[in-house]
């Protein structure tokens, strides 16, 4: 079970931080992502982050903007947004993951989700 938060309006340019609280199984997940998804887009992989919390990997679109980080103790995942774009206006989704390798990066590849919180961003 996965629940996110932390989404909302800001304006091109400001910050958000998303934050995403994972129980039961999930907590164990081999890897947590943030994807996101626009109004008639497919869900793409914005950033994700191994079990140790030291691997992680983001889309080309978000690095040196996005941070994705994950406290195990917690069983949170977090995604730290600066210098935000119209073009990131989606809704965010957390997925846990128990593949065998890394980086999972289709939506495939995850079997638990969020319901979503919504990001957007006005020029």
């Amino acid at each position: 079970h996965l629940v996110e938060s932390g989404g909302g309006l800001v304006q091109a340019g400001g910050s958000l931080r998303l934050s995403c609280v994972a129980s039961g199984h999930t907590g164990s997940s081999h890897a947590l992502a943030w994807f996101r998804q626009a109004p008639g887009q497919e869900r793409e992989l914005v950033a994700v982050v191994g079990w140790n919390g030291r691997n992680t990997l983001h889309a080309p679109s978000v690095k040196g903007r996005f941070t994705i980080s994950r406290d195990s103790a917690q069983n949170a995942l977090y995604l730290q947004m600066n210098n935000l774009k119209p073009e990131d206006t989606a809704v965010y989704y957390c997925g846990a993951s128990f593949a065998n390798w890394f980086p999972p990066v289709r939506s495939s590849d995850y079997e638990s989700w969020g319901q979503g919180t919504q990001v957007t961003v006005s020029s």
